[in-house]
């Protein structure tokens, strides 16, 4: 049998090991400043670009995409090469993929404080750098379907059925949540509506946790544990179970994320079967990691590797379980909008995705410096902080969201709310956020010292990185039929194309059973004939609204329960959202519902809340958003705007977009006539004129009259009946 010798490329691993590190640190610190500012919300005043709405995507893209998507590259590179016995099929792709995942991330650091945003959660970026994540993840999967092609090794081994699985999911979902019409450079519009793209956003939304932050570290699982524990994965069979049951299902449950919304009743019944079996096997892959360990147990007790490992897949296994928890209506109808949701994602975040990097950075820097880790006992030290930083962090928020459900719900004995200032349930909470940042604070302590370990090891090291040698027997031909004794899967094993094939089709089945029916199905979304486009001035602020990332914290989805009904007014209906591209509902109220918030308030109110909310809502840990009130709005590409909005379907006429500007300057007159004829805004006026304040001169051109258009428009197009006075104590 002829033994080919090669080189495995350890450069390319190398690179994207330090790029984790290096924008974990830098997401991780976004992340902590955002805990902050929960309790100095004033923390970055004035100063547009490192506000809470665009920073929080910024801090979301930079932990999800940078640090754990180089933690995944990194991960795949160097395990495909050994599963496979192979080196990656081509070196300039991989440098492709290494440097133009970069520079999407720097477009993204750069983009999305500047307020440049699709507003879709995970999937913010503009059109543009879409178009580049789409190329650069081509070229990952050329790579990786080329190393497989070109094995010495028949049989692929688990974790790589978990990379293909990820390469080709996240290309579907991606392409498909970011169908999108460009108006500009650097805008465009979702070509989907109000509930069709809360379908499709959570369709992705959910399945990019699903299979960008589960599959491919379910796959890095069944690599570096067995590895570092020195033991077999415990069950083959089991592994089978796990990975088909994991893409058929979780591709059908995205609608658990909106339960008693304006989605059909139909769509979301289906969300919440298929998150309850999710149950099964997720906790089937959390148990054949832990089961591995078998053995090994007195090494999980000194090896900081394994330790991190073992608190990673228990907090898969929690976070696993909670979500089929939460998914189940009467639950739901508890945590959705609260705190609970952010605990939940943390879990998995700083558990399940930081601890399994950090364990696989432990254990990778040493094999590719040739050396000891410099000190193990910073390595413990890190695990205990870290481990300290996920209960401070999440016990915290736990708290506030069950505080905030229950306070939301109350009633007095004669019916009125008995919370119905939404900023007490705010005032309540405040002890919990001051934990969270504590804990945030504890875990990039953590990530510091992990950070100083592998610089002093690699300091260490006597040697650089280098290609390493290796050496297999070539891939023989093999019978295309099945063999004597060779179970139907180890034949599909030996065939990667018809694997991909079956595992798109598995992956395929139910966002076409979800998505087809809610867009071509019109019943699905009845229309409401008093509903109607948005102005041209209440369009420019709508975008105003979504540059601002104001629906990181403002829901506009009123829910059919009696305390929300109370609180906010009549409940959503689906036929209201038919011209929102893209839909603006929401997935956490810090701050109140605006859906019926058009009305409620002054434009003279509105004016002082975005210009300073504590003057408006005392111990509201809203910042203040000065520069609208400064900046003039830009009206160049109005036209373009609803030219764009006429393709996807709203129906502006061509006399409409003509008369764009006059019905601009028209509508924003008049809200200002409505500003100086209020006593409150001339005393404005007259202190910060004396103050060197902005100059209140001419409003009706400026970027908040635009948002105070938009504002007084919601929930007006329908009629609504008995609103409860009392949000104006918000």
């Amino acid at each position: 049998m002829e033994v080919q010798q090669f080189y495995y490329d350890n450069k390319i691993v190398k690179n994207f090991l330090y790029a984790t590190i290096f924008w974990g640190v830098v997401g991780m610190a976004v992340g902590l400043l955002l805990a902050f500012m929960f309790v100095f919300p004033n923390l970055t005043d004035g100063i547009s670009w490192l506000s809470f709405g665009r920073l929080r995507p910024l801090h979301t893209n930079a932990v999800i995409f940078a640090f754990v998507g180089n933690a995944i590259f990194a991960g795949v590179y160097y395990s495909t090469q050994r599963l496979l016995k192979a080196r990656m099929f081509n070196d300039t792709l991989s440098q492709i993929n290494f440097w133009g995942w970069q520079a999407i991330i720097v477009a993204a650091a750069i983009t999305l404080p500047l307020g440049y945003t699709s507003s879709k959660e995970y999937a913010e970026l503009e059109w543009p750098i879409d178009i580049a994540i789409t190329l650069v993840w081509v070229v990952f999967g050329w790579n990786l379907i080329g190393t497989i092609l070109k094995r010495r090794q028949r049989h692929l081994y688990v974790a790589i059925w978990f990379y293909l699985a990820t390469f080709v999911t996240v290309a579907v979902l991606h392409i498909f949540n970011s169908l999108e019409l460009p108006v500009s450079g650097m805008k465009s519009y979702s070509v989907y509506a109000g509930v069709q793209d809360a379908l499709v956003q959570w369709w992705y939304g959910h399945n990019a946790v699903a299979f960008f932050l589960t599959t491919p570290f379910l796959g890095l699982m069944y690599y570096f544990v067995p590895k570092a524990a020195n033991r077999p994965v415990y069950s083959y069979r089991l592994s089978i179970i796990h990975f088909w049951s994991l893409i058929f299902i979780y591709i059908w449950a995205g609608p658990h994320h909106l339960l008693y919304t304006a989605l059909p009743e139909w769509a979301q019944n289906l969300g919440v079967a298929f998150s309850v079996m999710l149950l099964m096997p997720s906790w089937g892959g959390m148990i054949n990691g832990l089961l591995t360990l078998r053995g090994a147990w007195d090494k999980v007790r000194t090896d900081p590797v394994l330790k991190f490992m073992v608190v990673a897949l228990t907090g898969y296994g929690m976070a696993t379980f909670e979500g089929p928890l939460l998914s189940l209506k009467n639950v739901n109808a508890i945590g959705h909008f609260t705190d609970w949701i952010i605990a939940h994602v943390h879990v998995g975040a700083l558990a399940w995705n930081g601890f399994l990097t950090f364990g696989m950075v432990y254990w990778l820097i040493p094999r590719l410096f040739k050396t000891k880790l410099f000190s193990t006992k910073l390595a413990n030290a890190h695990f205990w902080i870290g481990t300290l930083g996920i209960i401070f962090y999440a016990l915290p928020l736990y708290v506030a969201g069950f505080t905030q459900a229950s306070m939301w719900k109350q009633f007095n004995p004669d019916g009125t709310l008995k919370y119905g200032n939404f900023l007490e349930t705010v005032t309540e909470i405040m002890p919990m956020y001051w934990m969270r940042a504590i804990g945030g604070t504890l875990y990039i302590i953590g990530m510091l010292i992990l950070l100083y370990n592998v610089v002093a090891t690699i300091q260490k090291s006597k040697v650089s990185v280098e290609d390493e040698l290796a050496e297999a027997p070539a891939l023989q031909r093999v019978s295309k039929h099945r063999v004597a004794g060779e179970g139907w899967h180890s034949v599909l094993e030996r065939k990667p194309i018809k694997l991909t094939i079956f595992a798109t089709i598995a992956i395929l089945i139910g966002g076409i059973v979800q998505i087809v029916p809610t867009i071509l199905v019109k019943s699905n979304i009845p229309t409401l004939t008093s509903v109607k486009p948005y102005t041209p001035l209440e369009l420019e602020g709508r975008d105003i609204y979504i540059r601002e990332g104001c629906v990181g914290c403002h829901s506009q989805m009123i829910r059919p329960f009696r305390s929300e009904v109370e609180r906010y007014g009549e409940y959503s209906k689906a036929g209201e959202y038919v011209y929102d591209h893209p839909f603006l509902w929401g997935s956490k109220r810090t701050g109140p519902d605006l859906h019926r918030i058009g009305g409620k308030y002054s434009d003279n109110w509105h004016l002082n809340h975005m210009y300073d909310p504590q003057s408006t809502s005392s111990g509201s840990i809203m910042p203040s958003y000065k520069w609208l009130v400064k900046n003039e709005l830009d009206k160049t590409q109005t036209e373009a705007k609803m030219r764009g909005m006429v393709k996807l379907g709203v129906p502006y006429t061509e006399e409409d977009i003509a008369n764009a500007q006059q019905q601009m300057t028209a509508q924003g007159t008049k809200i200002e006539k409505n500003l100086y004829a209020d006593p409150d805004f001339e005393a404005t006026y007259e202190a910060d004129k004396q103050n060197g304040g902005p100059d209140f001169v001419e409003m009706r051109n400026r970027e908040i009259v635009a948002l105070i258009a938009y504002l007084q428009r919601l929930g007006t197009d329908i009629k609504v009946q008995d609103i409860a006075p009392e949000t104006a104590k918000n």
